[in-house]
């Protein structure tokens, strides 16, 4: 049996790459919106919250999450409504359309998972799920 590669790092971006590409044509094609934008749906979803705070929950720059939110508006998905104490900050709220979008691409996600689970068994599913959450909430 060949030795398991020892180039993790490079593995797991190309996996990412892949899936992420892979995930977008399912998204696109579903609701018109990218795994990215599905991200930022997820989580004005829970709540509505401001800019920065979106940014912080995606772990992204502010700078990068502000195209995004313009797309998002511009396409009707989430809305901007005063912030009640911040006079210079917006609160971003899921609209009706935005709400319609997760409704159309949550088959593409579960398909998109069932495939996952398929190819890394139950076992491999949870313990990959576990390991990648990890990596993600750690500092470096």
């Amino acid at each position: 049996m060949p030795e398991p590669d020892q180039r993790l790092f490079f593995l797991l971006q190309q996996a990412a790459h892949r899936l992420r590409v892979a995930a977008d044509r399912r998204c696109s094609a579903a609701a018109g919106i990218t795994t990215a934008q599905l991200g930022a749906l997820f989580a004005v979803r829970e709540g509505a919250l401001t800019q920065r705070e979106l940014a912080a929950r995606l772990g992204q720059r502010e700078s990068a999450v502000t195209a995004m939110v313009t797309r998002l508006v511009d396409a009707g998905l989430v809305g901007k409504s005063a912030h009640p104490r911040e006079h210079r900050a917006v609160l971003l709220e899921l609209t009706a359309a935005g709400e319609d979008a997760l409704v159309r691409v949550a088959p593409e996600i579960e398909e998109f998972n069932a495939q996952l689970h398929a190819v890394l068994g139950e076992d491999g599913f949870r313990r990959t799920s576990e390991g990648v959450a990890k990596l993600a909430a750690r500092e470096w």
